[in-house]
């Protein structure tokens, strides 16, 4: 029987390399001339490949503290060898807005989780967010981040960062929140029983339960950075515009240059960085994160990383990390925040509780009204009553197709996501090819579209749709997969004792263990499809601009004037759409998710 891991010190980070004291070529090493040469050829492997990494980030961090005047005087070319150095700088930013983002993710997910009156505000904050545009965020945030820092790369550094991070953090802190919300009620009575602090709770159940989904999720941020790199890298808000270097910028300017060899040696740098980091990132941690599946009986197969298994051979890197090992095991087991009960909400007092709730709603309920009057004062100080009935067609006309894409991409990716699942050995395979296809902007694939349309007059307001689900499908695969691989392997053996089969199999047996992974999935597909909007309603190549009827083109082409009043609107009739649609389709079946799909 599997060890409960949840219940001992969380592995991470040194638990990564935990295993290189058991394994048979470690054991080895010790007397024999060969075993000592063969750990030693494991540790330069392993420094080689970590100092090539540690250099690529240098030089990349190099150029951030460089004046602003160095890039505005030096255009990006589309000459192919500087395509690796373009790729260093835009995956270092990639990588900064992940971090940012995991910090977000732990923090807010946990408060939503945790405490009632907050979730009833972050929650629906959460789908607001979700749902405003990169070029929302930048319209306004550019210029804060260049006042921050006049004059140097580091605040337009910033503000590309931020952007990338509004593509990432959203789907991260609503996996996370699922986690939470689901977490088995024999596990927490576990918790009881040890007496553990809150901080303990969180760092040796919580978190360890929410590990296999928030990997998976990662992995669904990193790719969705790729795909606003392009607006994060190249910034146009009014007459300020700002080219930084970076493979987003080296693919805007091929698409304006209408150079197909250009855009194929970017589609070529892309794959390769993505192979690159699903080999050194995210396959290790898939590989960890598989240690903290729920389950009595252990699985038969399991996935499998050669770079964890080089790091784990290696005596230098387990050496090196061993402080950090100790540090965070200490820490873990602290128990701190011990003032807050282990067993749940934190104001649930009896008693005041009334009081305070009526308070809290009372508060909540004057902070909506001043912000939304705040929003209609400025936005009526410039537009009239028509502007507004405009956007809400418009809104009308995107959800729409963002209801249709969602309703393909579930028929199409939920049986694929449960079959890659299921078979880590497949999945180890089909992995970078899925991080390489949900990475792949939509832009890339405008020439294909608008080339098209052109020549045979097609209905623009059907034919960009499809671009539309280039954002969208992959949230629902990647968190299907997340929830199938985290599905016990007892009960599919319980499920074949009975003699499941067919449709049976799948409505009494799997399906309500992925449910909540799947609504978590089509929650953040949906705001990433309204998200997407600003990119598949507009398509230009060359002197081709085609724009089809939908709120994403109306922002789009507001961002693009300058016009800031109706930028303000058209994020407020998307965010008042998302929420709504939230609100009465996915909150429901969460609740529905959490009381009858836990893994109890």
């Amino acid at each position: 029987m599997s060890r409960p891991l949840w219940l001992k010190p969380p592995p991470f980070p040194g638990g990564l390399l935990t295993k290189a004291r058991t394994t048979p070529t470690h054991r080895a090493a010790g007397p024999g001339r060969s075993g000592a040469v063969l750990a030693n050829l494991y540790d330069l492997a392993a420094v080689a490949l970590v100092g090539s990494v540690v250099v690529a980030l240098a030089i990349g961090v190099a150029g951030v503290v460089a004046p602003l005047s160095a890039i505005q005087g030096q255009a990006v070319s589309l000459d192919p060898s500087l395509l690796p150095g373009y790729a260093v700088r835009s995956v270092l930013r990639m990588l900064a807005a992940m971090a940012a983002s995991l910090v977000f993710t732990l923090t807010y997910g946990a408060l939503a989780a945790k405490s009632r009156r907050a979730g009833m505000v972050l929650i629906p904050l959460l789908d607001i967010l979700q749902s405003v545009p990169v070029l929302g965020y930048l319209s306004f945030t550019v210029t804060f981040f260049l006042l921050l820092f006049p004059h140097r790369v580091l605040g337009a550094e910033l503000a590309s960062i931020f952007a990338i991070f509004t593509s990432q953090a959203w789907n991260m802190t609503f996996s996370f929140y699922q986690a939470l919300r689901t977490v088995p009620r024999d596990l927490d009575e576990a918790c009881r029983g040890f007496r553990f602090s809150a901080w303990q709770r969180f760092w040796r159940l919580e978190f360890p339960f929410a590990v296999p989904g928030l990997v998976w999720n990662m992995m669904m941020s990193m790719s969705g950075g790729w795909f606003f790199v392009v607006a994060s890298e190249a910034i146009t808000v009014g007459d300020r515009q700002i080219a930084l270097p970076g493979i987003g910028s080296y693919v805007a300017l091929a698409i304006q240059q209408e150079k197909i060899g250009a855009v194929g040696w970017a589609i070529l740098a892309m794959t390769i960085v993505i192979l690159v980091y699903d080999q050194l990132m995210f396959r290790p941690l898939v590989v960890w994160s598989n240690g903290f599946r729920v389950e009595q009986t252990a699985a038969q197969t399991i996935p499998r990383s050669w770079f964890l298994r080089l790091l784990r051979h290696s005596r230098v890197i387990h050496v090196a990390a061993r402080p950090v090992e100790l540090t965070m095991r200490h820490l873990f087991r602290a128990r701190l925040l011990n003032l807050v009960p282990a067993s749940g909400s934190t104001d649930s007092q009896p008693g005041t509780g009334r009081l305070l709730n009526l308070a809290w709603y009372l508060s909540v309920g004057v902070a909506v009204t001043w912000v939304v009057s705040i929003i209609v004062r400025y936005v009526a100080t410039e537009i009239g009553w028509s502007d507004v009935g405009l956007t809400l067609t418009l809104g009308s006309l995107t959800l729409l197709r963002v209801t249709a894409m969602i309703v393909l991409a579930s028929l199409i990716w939920v049986p694929i996501g449960v079959l890659i699942g299921l078979h880590p050995k497949l999945a180890e395979r089909i992995q970078p090819l899925a991080q390489f296809l949900a990475a792949f902007p939509a832009n890339l694939l405008f020439p294909f579209f608008v080339i098209p349309i052109v020549r045979f007059h097609a209905d623009t307001d059907i034919w960009l749709t499809p671009l539309m689900i280039v954002g969208t499908q992959w949230y629902i695969l990647f968190n299907v997969i997340a929830g199938t691989a985290a599905y016990p392997t007892d009960f599919l053996e319980a499920a074949t004792t009975f003699r499941f089969h067919g449709w049976q199999w799948w409505r009494c047996a799997l399906l309500p263990g992925i449910f909540p992974y799947y609504v978590t999935g089509a929650i953040t597909a949906a705001g990433g499809a309204w998200n997407a909007s600003i990119v598949s309603e507009v398509a230009s190549w060359g002197p081709d601009h085609l724009t089809s009827h939908g709120l994403g083109a109306y922002i789009a082409e507001m961002t693009a004037a300058g016009d800031y009043p109706r930028i303000v609107l058209g994020i407020a009739v998307m965010s008042a759409f998302v929420v709504l649609f939230n609100r009465l389709l996915w909150r429901p079946l969460y609740a529905y998710g959490e009381r009858n799909c836990r893994l109890d």
